[in-house]
């Protein structure tokens, strides 16, 4: 069993309150993703569930034992860091297999776990090498190997895959999601990347200033975020924000907002609208409107494009705009049907 709960959970450093009352429960057996801006309290919280960091008040359950005064050796929670943090001076074998050797562990029983650890990892002919000699990917499988064999209730990882170049994070992202579901054991793992909170994550906690702001499964805080934080923070490329028109405002602007507040209402004074959502037509059909920038990625391209009297740019993501460039005329013909409609408080309407 890895059920975890926290209850009430503050952390104070002097009088900065950098968690702010945090409510939670993650399930035996989930991946749960841990995401938000630097500073906002995610990692602190990893810190706290693994026994790192003090915590100011409430609770911390592991399968229903307060885990609050517990050593972290006794929380049956392993922890992969950023920093790969591996002895130079050991192989890979003696790395994987130091937490056993320190709990009394017989050389037959050290060798039998990190020989399956290695398996599961496929990383079996590289247990006699020492870590300068390893790759970023090989030396982060053999930090995750060293929490293997632990067998531990809980995973715990905080920003495991920063350090790896941009094709390697990938692979990885593939490998971790494809050892959640061999081992079956609770993972929480926290991360800055919407998109690996959103490829690899069961349900997703978004944080903000020391608070969880949303929890959900990706596709519902990416459909119905509850909040304009939530909307903005999570799908590449940024949602689109549009204002409530003032009375002066240009006939683009307040033909856009007519046609996207329908659904939402008079209440709305923001709408939000996915780049997919916001399709375009050629020049003199739909909302006219000038292309600012053109990114071409190939299979698709995203096209930034400005509204008269509207200061942000609006995003397109479309599926055949090679055509398209810098002060090319265009029509906005977006769906009305995909609008999010926020009040004065930025909460989503409905």
């Amino acid at each position: 069993m890895g059920q975890v709960s926290l209850c009430g959970l503050r952390k104070s450093y002097d009088k900065a309150e950098v968690i702010k009352g945090v409510d939670l429960e993650v399930r035996d057996g989930e991946f749960m993703v841990f995401v938000g801006p630097s500073g906002c309290g995610k990692s602190t919280t990893l810190r706290m569930i693994a026994g790192l960091e003090d915590i100011t008040s409430g609770e911390i359950l592991i399968d229903g034992v307060r885990a609050n005064d517990q050593h972290p050796a006794q929380r049956g929670a392993a922890m992969v860091f950023q920093s790969y943090a591996l002895y130079p001076h050991m192989t890979v074998a003696e790395n994987m297999g130091f937490a056993l050797k320190m709990a009394g562990q017989s050389r037959a029983q050290r060798d039998e776990q990190v020989g399956r650890a290695a398996e599961i990892l496929r990383i079996t002919d590289l247990l006699g090498r020492y870590p300068k000699e390893l790759s970023g990917g090989q030396r982060q499988r053999v930090a995750i190997g060293r929490a293997i064999v632990r067998k531990p209730k809980v995973f715990l990882f905080d920003e495991p895959l920063s350090n790896l170049d941009a094709a390697l994070r990938v692979n990885m992202r593939i490998e971790l999601t494809k050892l959640h579901e061999q081992l079956g054991t609770t993972m929480i793992y926290v991360t800055h990347d919407q998109v690996e909170a959103m490829t690899m994550g069961d349900r997703i906690a978004v944080f903000n200033q020391g608070r969880i702001e949303q929890l959900g499964a990706p596709m519902a805080l990416y459909n119905r975020p509850a909040n304009e934080f939530v909307a903005a923070f999570i799908g590449a490329p940024r949602i689109n924000f549009i204002d409530k028109p003032a009375v002066n405002a240009s006939a683009e602007h307040q033909a856009l907002w007519q046609l996207l507040s329908q659904a939402p209402g008079e209440r709305a004074q923001r709408i939000g609208l996915r780049a997919e959502h916001l399709h375009l037509a050629p020049s003199g059909q739909g909302i006219a409107a000038t292309v600012e920038l053109a990114e071409h990625l190939g299979d698709t391209s995203i096209i930034y494009l400005r509204l008269a009297g509207v200061a942000e740019l609006l995003t397109a993501k479309v599926g055949n705009g090679g055509s398209l460039h810098v002060g090319n005329a265009v029509g906005l013909a977006p769906d009305p049907a995909w609008a999010l409609g926020f009040d004065a408080s930025g909460c989503l309407i409905g």
